[in-house]
């Protein structure tokens, strides 16, 4: 698992060179993604190109996003991250932040292996 908290304004090089090498790291080691933010800034804080980069990352990685969670107390933002289940590959849960102990051992999870 990756996990990161957000506290003030995200920008672009905040992606490129903390988050995006820690997932390529994850990925390499673990051949899947499983995600964790901690949300403690408003969205307005993510400047364009950190949203861009986020949504890059998003498809450079889309097949190996196994679950991610964000926690924020806005239901809207929570709402909106179950929603990526739908229309992403792998799970995506909003959890409040007095969930965050929750939150952590879902997404640090591992996947169920199959039986042969």
């Amino acid at each position: 698992m990756v996990a990161f908290k957000a506290t003030r304004e995200i920008t672009e090089t905040d992606f490129t060179d903390i988050v995006m090498p820690a997932v390529d790291l994850v990925i390499k080691r673990t051949g899947e993604l499983n995600f964790l933010l901690v949300l403690d800034t408003p969205l307005s804080s993510f400047s364009f190109g950190a949203w861009m980069q986020d949504a890059f990352m998003g498809i450079k990685h889309i097949t190996k996003w196994h679950k991610a969670a964000i926690v924020n107390d806005t239901e809207v933002i929570r709402k909106f991250t179950d929603f990526f289940s739908i229309v992403m590959p792998g799970e995506f849960k909003g959890f409040e932040h007095k969930d965050l102990q929750n939150a952590i051992g879902w997404t640090s999870e591992r996947p169920k292996q199959r039986e042969e």
